[in-house]
């Protein structure tokens, strides 16, 4: 496994880059938080800055590798989004081959806080989903149906190995009566290659930002099934419902609001056939969340497993047929355990 990265290496490094001049000896703070990556806050006279280098072997308890070069098609997934939606990616400062690190701007939590904890915290804003949505479908929509990026991101080599077989695959090995269906999913979203996909559209990898979301961690970096980033994104709306049960309803309109919002951007296709692959795909990823190989951290109560397990095989094995049914299902069972 690749040893972390030293201080002297790593401001080597930043001298390779243009960012430090030899010899000073910035302050350096590991950050938190992520499973796939060293991420590093470096001070610098003139303001803060991030430094990022993949892992080989992801931090968690099974054994899920990934190659370590997805570094590369990050930064590249960055500029090109930043073509689209200026603010809505972190600023690439400079990239280092021979360490294998990129440098991009800091974002003071302050001012750009976490998704994911907002959501955590009760701060459930319609217009945040609505704002992540209209995002995502601009860089969908303008990295559509171009051979370019498509040759460019061709990174299946990646995205299997960290996305597909994780979260769906190995997910098939733990239920044999839903196995079919679950490879029929991954072998629909391969075969669909339209966009430039983000791979990791989670609340946690997303800030809400003074001009809009900005999306991090873009690892996952494919040019494929656009229907990944949408379901990959309200999967974590829905399971929130069990985290926080009390605020269910304000999730629930999250997830209409970004469905909706989103669909209504679709220009590259049919929208309704983007939701008939995202109403297939959901309900597996929701089972990977618990069955997978990255359980989601705070869906811990047996008895809360079950429901998931329960009602994501439910929609695997009878699809229903728009995204506002699926949400259907999901508020009754909701209410049924709170009555």
């Amino acid at each position: 496994m690749r040893d972390a990265i030293s201080p002297h290496d790593l401001r080597r490094a930043l001298v390779r880059m243009g960012l430090l001049k030899a010899g000073v000896r910035p302050a350096l703070q590991p950050l938190s938080g992520g499973v796939s990556s060293d991420i590093v806050r470096v001070d610098l006279a003139d303001g803060p800055l991030c430094v990022k280098r993949a892992l080989p072997q992801l931090r968690v308890a099974a054994t899920w590798r990934a190659p370590v070069e997805r570094n590369t098609f990050e930064v590249e997934w960055i500029r090109t989004a930043a073509r689209f939606v200026p603010h809505g990616v972190p600023q690439i400062l400079g990239v280092d081959r021979e360490a294998g690190l990129f440098a991009m701007g800091y974002f003071d939590p302050q001012a750009y806080p976490v998704w994911k904890l907002q959501l955590r915290d009760g701060i459930i804003e319609i217009e945040t989903a609505r704002a992540v949505a209209r995002c995502l479908a601009c860089i969908h929509a303008g990295t559509a149906n171009d051979a370019q990026l498509a040759a460019r991101f061709a990174t299946d080599h990646i995205f299997y190995p960290i996305r597909l077989e994780p979260y769906l695959l190995a997910t098939a090995e733990q239920h044999a009566d839903c196995a079919e269906a679950l490879r029929g999913v991954v072998e629909t979203t391969v075969a669909n290659k339209r966009v430039l996909v983000h791979g990791d559209v989670s609340p946690k990898n997303i800030l809400v930002g003074p001009h809009g979301p900005v999306l991090l961690d873009a690892e996952c970096a494919w040019y494929g099934d656009p229907a990944f980033d949408l379901s990959f994104c309200l999967n974590h709306l829905l399971l929130k419902c069990m985290w926080r049960p009390h605020w269910s309803e304000r999730y629930l309109a999250c997830f209409d609001s970004l469905a909706d919002t989103y669909l209504a951007g679709v220009s590259w296709e049919s929208a309704t056939a983007v939701e008939a692959r995202a109403v297939r795909l959901l309900p597996g990823l929701l089972l990977g969340r618990i069955d997978g190989r990255s359980p989601v951290e705070y869906i811990t109560a047996e008895a809360d497993r079950r429901r998931v397990r329960t009602l994501a095989k439910r929609l695997l094995l009878r699809p229903v047929a728009s995204l506002a049914a699926l949400r259907q299902i999901w508020a009754q069972a909701m209410e049924r355990e709170s009555a």
